[in-house]
C-alpha cells in the first residue's frame, strides 16, 4: 500500500552535487527545508542514468577546490543543471569553448576580486525559470542595492580600459607563476601530491596554456596522515580547509593561491620547509640502515 509519506517523496525533487564540492550547495538546500527539493549526495550517482527526470545538479566549473573543468551528469527531460561559472575566467583556467549552459551563475568576486560587494549575475534561458528567479530575488533583499550595482559598474568600466584584456593577463600570469613554484616544492615529496592538469587551448588567449589555478586539492598520501588539515597546521603552521567541507576525505585539504603575495611567500617557505624535514628524515632512514 502506498502511504502519503512515499507520495510526498514520490514528487521531491532530488538535488546532487559532484564531490569534491563546496558544500554550500548541500547546506543550502537542507536549510531551507523545502517539500519540493531534498539532497541527494554525489551526482556520480548519476552517470548511469540516461533518462533522468526532475533532477538537478549543481555544476562548478571550473570546480572549487580542485579545478577541473566539470560536466554535468544528469541527462534527460526535465534534468536541471545549474552551472557556477565563477570561475570561468581566463585567469584561472583555460577557455575553450564559451560557456553556453541553460542556466549559469557568475560573480564579482572573482573577477575582480570584489567579494565583499555581494554581486552577481544569471544567465537564464528558459524564461519562467528567469521570472521565479528574478521574484525570489525580489522578495528576498527587495533587489540589488544602488550602491553595489553603481559600484559594479565602476569596477567593469575599468576592467574593459585597454581591451579588456589587462586583468586577465596580470591574474593569469601570477596564478601560473604561483602554480609552478607550490608544484615544484610538492614535486619531490612522498608525502604530499597536487592535483594534475594536462594543458588545454584557451580561445581567449588564442594559444594552448599550462594551469593557473585558484587552490591547491593537496593530498596526504600517507596511510597515518588521515588528517591533512591537522597535518600541517601542526607541523608547518599551514592553515586550509578540511576536505570534509568539500564532501571528501579529510585527507584532502585545500591551499589558496589567492592571497597577498606576502602570505604567498610564507606559504611556501613553511612549505619548503616541512618538505625537505621530509627529505633529510628519508636521508637518515636510509643511512641509518646502511650502518645496521
Amino acid at each position: 500500500m502506498c502511504t502519503c509519506v512515499d507520495l510526498l517523496l514520490w514528487w521531491v525533487i532530488p538535488v546532487y552535487i559532484k564531490s569534491p564540492i563546496e558544500t554550500f550547495y548541500q547546506i543550502q538546500t537542507e536549510f531551507f527545508r523545502s517539500t519540493d527539493y531534498v539532497f541527494r549526495g554525489d551526482a556520480s550517482l548519476l552517470q548511469n542514468i540516461s533518462d533522468a527526470t526532475n533532477v538537478i545538479e549543481f555544476v562548478t566549473s571550473p570546480n572549487n577546490p580542485d579545478g577541473q573543468l566539470n560536466k554535468a551528469n544528469v541527462q534527460g527531460p526535465n534534468a536541471k543543471a545549474i552551472y557556477d561559472r565563477v570561475y570561468y575566467r581566463p585567469h584561472f583556467t583555460a577557455i575553450p569553448t564559451p560557456a553556453n549552459d541553460d542556466i549559469m551563475i557568475f560573480s564579482i568576486s572573482k573577477l575582480t576580486g570584489h567579494a565583499g560587494s555581494r554581486f552577481g549575475w544569471a544567465v537564464v534561458k528558459d524564461e519562467s525559470v528567469f521570472q521565479k528567479m528574478t521574484m525570489y530575488t525580489l522578495i528576498n533583499s527587495m533587489g540589488i542595492s544602488r550602491d553595489a550595482q553603481l559600484r559594479a559598474l565602476k569596477v567593469l568600466n575599468v576592467v574593459l580600459e585597454g581591451g579588456g584584456k589587462n586583468i586577465f593577463e596580470f591574474g593569469y600570469n601570477t596564478l601560473r607563476k604561483r602554480w609552478e613554484k607550490l608544484s615544484n616544492i610538492l614535486s619531490v615529496s612522498n608525502r604530499f601530491s597536487l592535483q594534475k592538469f594536462a594543458p588545454k587551448h584557451c580561445t581567449f588567449f588564442k594559444k594552448t596554456r599550462g594551469p593557473s589555478p585558484a587552490y591547491g586539492w593537496v593530498k596526504c598520501e600517507r596511510e597515518e596522515d588521515k588528517d591533512c588539515y591537522a597535518v600541517l597546521q601542526e607541523e608547518a603552521n599551514v592553515y586550509g580547509r578540511r576536505g570534509s567541507h568539500f564532501g571528501a576525505e579529510d585527507r584532502f585539504v585545500r591551499l589558496t593561491l589567492l592571497r597577498s603575495q606576502d602570505d604567498f611567500d610564507l606559504l611556501l617557505q613553511r612549505l619548503n620547509q616541512l618538505v625537505l624535514e621530509e627529505s633529510h628524515r628519508q636521508s637518515y632512514f636510509v643511512h641509518d640502515l646502511k650502518t645496521n
